[in-house]
């Protein structure tokens, strides 16, 4: 550090009344140097005559201690009046104890002017030459010892001797405390003189460490003549001093550590100002500085270790190591300063005082970075797989001290605070410091925990400043409150077997039944702990394999369902923390039920204390406005192509999963992401490099992430929300197809397509039904292209497109068994399933999130509940089958687990297919869309079948229908149908679906 000139208030607090000496001329800071290079031949000189010896040691002491004279006397002048005023009485004395100091000097190392001079203009030291000498216990009084000399010869005589002796100001030396305990007297004053003499010759051999014993072999006389004259002392300072000296009682002998506080050598002589310079204090003050621990804290300086505190609204700051107290020099604005006299750093705390409190804490700047360059080389190359282990808030022991790590990227930022509950929301003395060029930063606050709310105060790049939450935050408040909460999970999991089994076959080769939920409106009001107690067994009873839970990340407005997202790594604070997130998870686990979630990385709103332009510029956007604004949501769009901002989203993908357990995400929008020109006009956006619409930098984050997710969290599945026909949105992603693209590497997508064309077909009337035919069977067309999903979900049943029952057309009865027919078919068809809560028992009203399903459908006193029960038994039944059997799944995405029956009666609006297992075994399902009964209808069959049982009949009177049956199994006879060499005859129940499987 390049030395400073002392400046007015930039030092710590003096003697009461001292002026702070003027700025040193050229030529006294050379004469000073000189002085200080050759302390023997100084050491030496002083074995002259008394007078001489006085003069000189005057001399060193007015040019090098520069503190022990008024302000009006200059180094020649104090050197002359020291040797006129100089008592005659004392000139033998003197002779005598400026021989001994001679020796006394050489053997005690040659330290004493050197040191003296530091401790002399480093009065702050105030407490550090308080705690230097066991004589001089009161931090400051060293000073005020030395301040009446300069008045009284008497007392001036008996200093500047023990001047040449000493053997430093931080040592230990009873000497030095006889020099600033003389009295007025004349023979008090020799007495003292040749006491210091032979105490430095008992000293001098003693290690220089403050809290080593020479303090101990101080004569039982001295001390309470050290009292007397400090309590003298303390009378003449002002009420500041006062203050600093019941701190620091008068009689203590204060010690450090023998490792931490060395004596300074003498090469350090000339000391420096440890105040806060301007430039760095502007910075500071306005939250811009990039580096305040390089201002603030501990720093070792010439003079020795210069201590700097930035705390607003502080009275009083002080050093503590040890016993060793420092008060430092309040420099104004909320800064405090000093200068020890120490060689290295010690451990040390600080005590602050503010009206009506006293803290004492570690000092936040005094701690190397909690991020390592891994960390930061790794966020940069935007590879952190878990990235939230790096940034956000963490509580943590750091350097053996406990606390908490703030870290944020904000890489245009000119610099960032951290505000919070800890600091009332008042993030001034909180400065972040910047690591490197990897826009991350950082600070370790000591004694911050768990609870708290924080948020991130950044000064973008034209000066002004805004208050964000964390984007990497792992908790928030309850929303509307947008504040980050700091917070560490202690949850124990108790789903070992269920994350061991999970693997065991992929999600296209195993059975796939899923009940989409909104968590916040299943059962309005409860918590996720009280959910967990009621979700796990309502969907294990209905047979679901798993559930999908509609966004559970923090997103502001309610009314998004969770699409508009703020809070990535947080699930949302409605229904309760973290860890009781991770208990539900847990429950749906043990009862045997996988958990998906939908996951949003296409967008995200534009709230100013979230994302949008989060350090001043776009960041987490596109740079483009053209390619950051979504045209559909009014929200923003990820910026995939830049590093950090796709990290931020794999990293996020596989924090859901390890975090929480999440068995699987479906990603929301993902047709918005793969397009340049989604729902964009000709002249809105502008082509990618190849002249090509695809989003390139979109594909290339989907394939990471895919890839991530698969590698590192085995037996997780991402489903893919795209209703497109994107080439490969299930394929590998080292697999290129017709297009050019690798897969995009997702395990299932929703069929979008057989969604939108089976409810259109079930709409019509069902004697126009004929007429839209196809649009139940072009499914199969492209039915093996991806691993599909067939999802009825939420989206379909709200904005006025109504319940799954209420699209259906005809009287009351004819829509519940149009909905069950459905279901049957659904079930039957290639691919998974998912139906959205309320669906499953056949609830007539639009979804709403304020509400939720209308559970009174399954009242008992409500007339209409056994046509609502008797839905939802069905549903039971179906998962139930399907479970058990594994032509209705394993081949799922195999042709070879698919033969049409009959797939062109659009007049009887019939279709029947044939679905089988690996080793052939066949399931037949029939479907009959027609309000009438159709009697011996004939379909051909495989002739290796003897008997056909029925498994499923939607039309069965506990389901609410008119119970047309098959209770005996079914032979085929030996006529061909259907190209078939053998055919049955079966009685098709109106609006039904039967499933036959061997007998």
């Amino acid at each position: 550090m390049t030395p400073r000139p002392e400046s007015s208030g930039s030092r710590p607090k003096g003697t009461a009344g001292e002026k702070i000496p003027e700025q040193p001329t050229a030529a006294q800071q050379k004469s000073a140097a000189k002085k200080t290079a050759v302390p023997k031949q100084a050491a030496a000189k002083k074995a002259a005559p008394a007078k001489a010896t006085a003069k000189k040691a005057a001399a060193a002491k007015t040019t090098v201690g520069k503190t022990v004279a008024k302000k009006a006397a200059t180094k020649k002048a104090a050197a002359k009046k020291t040797a006129v005023e100089q008592p005659a009485a004392g000139t033998a004395t003197a002779k005598k104890a400026a021989a001994k100091k001679t020796a006394v000097k050489k053997s005690a190392a040659k330290k004493a002017t050197t040191v003296k001079a530091t401790a002399a203009k480093t009065t702050a030291v105030k407490a550090a030459a308080s705690t230097s000498t066991a004589a001089e216990t009161v931090a400051g009084k060293a000073a005020p010892a030395k301040s009446p000399a300069a008045k009284n010869p008497a007392k001036k005589a008996p200093a500047k001797k023990a001047g040449t002796a000493r053997s430093a100001a931080a040592t230990t030396t009873a000497a030095e405390a006889v020099a600033k305990k003389a009295t007025p007297a004349k023979a008090t004053a020799e007495k003292a003189a040749a006491k210091k003499t032979a105490t430095a010759k008992k000293t001098a051999p003693a290690t220089s460490t403050v809290a080593e014993s020479p303090a101990k072999k101080t004569t039982a006389g001295k001390a309470p003549a050290g009292k007397a004259v400090a309590k003298k002392g303390a009378v003449k300072q002002a009420p500041a001093r006062r203050a600093a000296a019941r701190k620091a009682p008068a009689g203590q002998a204060p010690a450090l550590e023998a490792a931490s506080a060395q004596v300074v050598p003498p090469e350090m002589e000339v000391a420096v100002s440890p105040a806060v310079d301007a430039a760095d204090r502007e910075r500071l003050l306005g939250a811009t500085h990039h580096d305040p621990h390089s201002v603030l804290g501990a720093h070792p300086v010439p003079g020795g270790i210069a201590f700097r505190a930035f705390r607003p609204y502080a009275l009083s700051v002080t050093v503590v190591a040890g016993e060793l107290r420092a008060e430092l020099h309040d420099d104004g604005e909320g800064f405090f300063s000093g200068l020890l006299p120490l060689r290295e750093v010690p451990a040390y705390r600080l005590v602050v005082e503010y009206e009506g409190t006293v803290l004492e804490t570690e000092d936040a700047y005094r701690f190397l970075p909690t991020l390592g360059d891994l960390d930061l080389h790794l966020i940069g190359e935007g590879r952190h797989e878990e990235l939230w282990t790096a940034l956000g808030a963490h509580p943590m022991t750091h350097e053996g001290v406990t606390g908490t790590r703030f870290a944020v990227w904000a890489p245009n930022a000119r610099g960032v605070r951290v505000a919070g509950t800890f600091n009332f929301w008042d993030g001034t003395g909180h400065v972040m410091r910047s690591l490197g060029s990897s826009g991350v930063w950082e600070l370790f606050l000591p004694d911050v925990g768990e609870g708290e709310l924080y948020k991130f105060e950044i000064t973008r790049p034209d000066g002004s400043r805004t208050l964000r939450a964390d984007p990497l935050a792992r908790r928030t408040e309850v929303p509307p409150a947008t504040s980050s909460v700091i917070t560490s999970s202690a949850y124990e999991w108790d789903d070992a077997e269920w994350l061991a089994r999970r693997s065991e076959a992929p999600a296209h080769e195993a059975p796939f039944s899923v009940y989409e939920v909104h968590l916040a409106s299943w059962r309005p009001g409860l918590t996720y702990r009280q959910l967990a107690e009621q979700l796990p067994g309502y969907v294990k009873n209905l047979g679901f394999t798993h559930v999908e839970l509609m966004p559970v990340a923090e997103h502001p407005f309610g009314g998004s369902w969770g699409y508009q997202v703020t809070g990535f790594y947080a699930p949302t604070a409605r229904l309760g923390t973290p860890d009781d997130f991770r208990y539900l998870v847990d429950k749906l686990h043990q009862a045997g039920i996988g958990v998906l979630m939908d996951w949003v990385p296409a967008h995200f709103p534009r709230d100013a204390w979230a994302l949008a332009e989060f350090d001043g510029r776009p960041l987490y956007e596109h740079e483009d406005p053209l390619r950051a604004a979504h045209p559909d949501w009014g929200t923003l769009e990820f910026d995939f192509g830049r590093n950090e901002v796709r990290n931020f989203l794999v990293a996020n993908a596989v924090y859901w999963c390890e975090e929480f357990h999440i068995d699987g995400l479906r990603v929301d929008a993902v047709a918005s992401m793969l397009y340049l020109d989604y729902s964009r006009e000709p002249g809105q956006w502008t082509p990618n490099e190849h002249g090509g619409r695809e989003n390139l930098d979109a594909v290339a984050f989907l394939q990471e992430m895919n890839a991530t997710v698969y590698r590192r969290v085995p037996g997780v599945v991402t489903i893919a929300e795209e209703s497109t026909a994107w080439d490969g949105v299930t394929r590998a992603t080292h697999h290129k197809g017709p297009s050019g693209f690798g897969g995009l590497g997702f395990g299932l997508k929703w069929n979008m397509g057989w969604m939108h064309d089976s409810l259109q077909y079930m709409s019509h009337e069902p004697v126009h039904r004929k007429y839209h035919h196809g649009e139940m069977t072009f499914s199969m067309v492209y039915a093996y292209s991806e691993n599909y999903v067939l999802p009825i979900s939420h989206d379909e049943v709200v904005h006025g497109k109504r319940s799954l029952v209420s699209k259906m057309p005809g009287d009351w009865w004819q829509q519940r068994a149009g909905v069950r027919a459905y279901l049957g078919f659904m079930w039957a068809h290639p691919g998974k399933q998912l139906l959205f809560m309320g669906q499953e028992f056949a609830q007539g009203a639009e979804w709403s999130e304020a509400h939720g399903p209308d559970w009174w459908l399954l009242d008992p006193g409500y007339g209409a509940e056994p046509d609502h029960r008797g839905v939802r038994d069905l549903v039971r039944d179906l998962n139930t089958v399907y479970r058990a059997t594994p032509a209705l799944w394993r081949l799922d995405t195999d042709p070879a687990g698919f033969e049409w029956i009959v797939g062109d009666a659009a007049d009887d609006n019939v279709l029947a297919f044939l679905r089988l297992d690996p080793e052939g075994v066949p399931v037949l399902a029939v479907s009959n869309f027609a309000p009438v009964t159709r009697q011996d209808y004939r379909l051909g069959v495989p002739e290796d079948v003897p008997a056909w049982h029925e498994a499923v009949n939607t039309d069965a009177a506990r389901y609410g229908g008119s119970d047309v049956t098959h209770p005996d199994p079914v032979k085929p006879e030996p006529q061909p149908w259907h190209g078939r060499p053998a055919s049955i005859r079966l009685t098709l129940p109106p609006l039904a679906t039967v499933w036959l499987r061997p007998a």
